[in-house]
């Protein structure tokens, strides 16, 4: 990840080119179904109006979180439903007033707080810099789902470092999800920016498992908003291949995740 005085600017911009996509919409777009199923345009843009949300509590009012916290814990679910109920209820319109305000008090608080310290999270405190990088992929991931339900093909940018940072630094929530124990063995990943400008590298270099690719790829992969043969990812080794298959970059059930060739690749080989 790049030095973590950009990820809260990089969270903004994210933020800012998502929802630009919002521009002019009518009743009946703010509806569109998206790929996730159940999930309109709106509901997207209020469940990342939440998730927002969550962050700026926790960077400003770690004792008001903890009652959220506490909320969530008897069923995550449940808390999220409620929440798009909520920040629906005054219309679409004001869910993204609601977003925007929120997107901005989150990268303000995080940027804020105690960099050498941990903020509180659903599961275990994380630094600031790490919650940044998780509610950009939050931002990706359901702005790659409204992008897709609006027929819009996105221009992906370097920021999307910090993604491959945080998948990598994931790899084992695809295990915990599949009731799977992850290997011991490191991954060796190497993954080249939308720019060309560079590659990103993690793990040893003789590693018997490799994953490598581009990296807007790879995010997709990680997101779930891509099914991995679609993707120009590729793997060496067989725990590498495996995970390909259930790779996920955030906590709990995997959900359906897309479909072979339900959209064109990103890039041809």
């Amino acid at each position: 990840m790049t030095k973590s005085s950009d990820i809260y600017a990089d969270l903004l911009a994210e933020g800012e080119e998502i929802d630009a996509l919002l521009d002019g919409l009518d009743e009946r777009r703010w509806q569109s179904p998206t790929p996730a199923p159940g999930w309109t345009v709106a509901q997207q843009v209020a469940h990342l109006a939440f998730v927002c949300h969550l962050a700026a509590t926790s960077a400003r009012d770690p004792q008001r979180f903890a009652g959220y916290a506490a909320r969530a814990g008897d069923g995550f679910q449940a808390a999220v439903d409620a929440a798009l109920g909520d920040f629906l209820a005054g219309g679409p319109q004001a869910a993204r007033a609601r977003w925007r305000e929120e997107l901005a008090d989150s990268a303000a608080g995080l940027a804020a707080a105690d960099q050498q310290s941990t903020v509180p999270w659903l599961v275990n405190p994380l630094p600031p810099s790490v919650l940044a990088a998780a509610g950009l992929m939050e931002i990706f991931a359901h702005g790659q789902d409204i992008a897709d339900a609006l027929g819009v093909r996105r221009e992906y940018t370097d920021r999307v470092g910090h993604l491959a940072w945080f998948g990598v630094h994931t790899r084992d929530f695809g295990y915990q999800a599949h009731g799977l124990v992850p290997p011991d063995e490191e991954f060796r990943f190497e993954l080249t920016a939308p720019s060309g400008a560079r590659v990103w590298e993690f793990g040893p270099r003789d590693a018997v498992d490799r994953v490598t690719g581009p990296a807007v790829d790879f995010a997709l992969l990680v997101s779930r908003r891509r099914h991995p043969a679609d993707l120009a990812v590729r793997t060496e080794g067989a725990r590498a291949e495996q995970w390909l298959g259930i790779a996920q970059a955030y906590r709990g059930p995997a959900g359906a995740g897309r479909k072979p060739g339900q959209f064109a690749p990103v890039r041809q080989d």
